[in-house]
């Protein structure tokens, strides 16, 4: 397979050096921690993850935590500390999410880290490589949920109707909101400068014609009721026990629809995502109302979610992580499967929704 061809700069709107992650090793990992009081014995190992640098961290105390080095200049102090706040909240309601600890610093003056938010959940440590912004959450265990049981799907489904029950109290007010503008809109502009030119007039109309589709739902639609969710409910930010679903990453946290946080644990063909939806809303609606007209966006969600996933890659492509897990993208074989796929979207969205009769 070919090289794929790298993003020019401009389509790569970091404001930072993502190569900097490089410079982020074990040892100042230890260092931002035990600036904050958390004093790790050496083991330290990192975990997967793409946008963010995450590392499990075994503690003096016999203890293990999650620490989360955030992308630079991704989100903004406000918007992180609406994400911390919102997983407190939902623990407080007792809803088992992954929320971040109340730092407090051992080191003061110019060399102590600075700490944002009341309590400050949201840390800065400084190197002579530069800054990051991190945060602490206490390691949980568990597997993946098995979506192919309706009582697990039932289970997911009451815990997901809980979470709404709280999100619905307010908007975030710093965080985006998922609409086509956001996620698609912006998404299209990154990606136009990027393909060739035997490839870029299908990839535009295609994808014109697709996010008009996906605007012609939500239109029809009218008024649809936005509260903050998850955001990224897939089947690999849930851990599972024999006590039940463990909700973690919160990262991706916006203002949207309900079905957002439903229909991407959803999988197989038409009937066997019929069943799957009905027996989540099963579970769902013992503790939130869910309004199924949000049905006929699941397939204008998924579109939105796969031009986004496009352009995601593109503005990473600084980061050296990024085209060694991807070493296709931008290949002439990369755009005519994305072209496909969203004409494949194009026929879904035709489709009557799911759960209709």
């Amino acid at each position: 397979m070919t090289a794929s061809p790298h993003p020019p700069p401009t389509a790569v709107p970091l404001g930072a050096d993502a190569s900097s992650y490089a410079s982020l090793t074990p040892q100042h990992v230890l260092d931002a921690l035990e600036q904050v009081g958390l004093f790790g014995d050496g083991r330290v190992l990192q975990l997967n993850s793409y946008e963010n640098r995450v590392f499990q961290v075994y503690l003096e105390s016999g203890e293990a935590v999650v620490a989360k080095f955030y992308r630079p200049l991704r989100w903004s102090d406000a918007q992180i500390l609406e994400e911390h706040a919102f997983a407190a909240e939902l623990a407080h309601a007792e809803i088992p999410v992954a929320v971040p600890l109340s730092l407090h610093a051992r080191a003061s003056g110019p060399c102590g880290p600075r700490l944002a938010g009341s309590p400050p959940t949201l840390a800065e440590w400084t190197s002579e490589d530069g800054a990051f912004r991190f945060a602490v959450t206490p390691c949980h265990s568990g597997r993946a949920p098995e979506l192919d049981d309706p009582e697990t799907l039932r289970w997911i489904g009451r815990f997901l109707g809980r979470i709404h029950a709280v999100g619905s109290r307010r908007l975030f007010e710093h965080r985006l909101t998922l609409d086509v503008a956001t996620f698609g809109a912006s998404a299209r502009a990154t990606l136009g400068g990027l393909l060739s030119p035997d490839r870029k007039q299908a990839w535009l109309s295609t994808c014109d014609a697709a996010l008009d589709a996906v605007a012609g739902a939500f239109d029809r639609l009218g008024t649809v009721r936005r509260l903050r969710l998850h955001g990224d409910c897939h089947r690999g930010n849930i851990l599972w026990s024999d006590a039940g679903p463990h909700f973690v990453d919160l990262d991706d946290a916006v203002n949207g629809p309900a079905i957002q946080d439903l229909w991407m644990l959803l999988a197989g063909d038409r009937s066997a995502m019929t069943q799957q939806l009905i027996q989540l809303l099963e579970g769902y609606e013992a503790f939130h109302e869910f309004d199924w007209r949000e049905c006929a966006l699941i397939e204008p969600l998924r579109t939105l979610r796969m031009i986004h996933h496009c352009a995601w890659i593109a503005r990473r492509w600084d980061d050296p992580a990024f085209p060694a897990a991807f070493p296709w993208f931008g290949t002439p074989a990369y755009w005519d499967n994305e072209i496909q796929m969203l004409r494949d979207q194009l026929d879904a969205m035709q489709e009557p929704p799911l759960g209709s009769i």
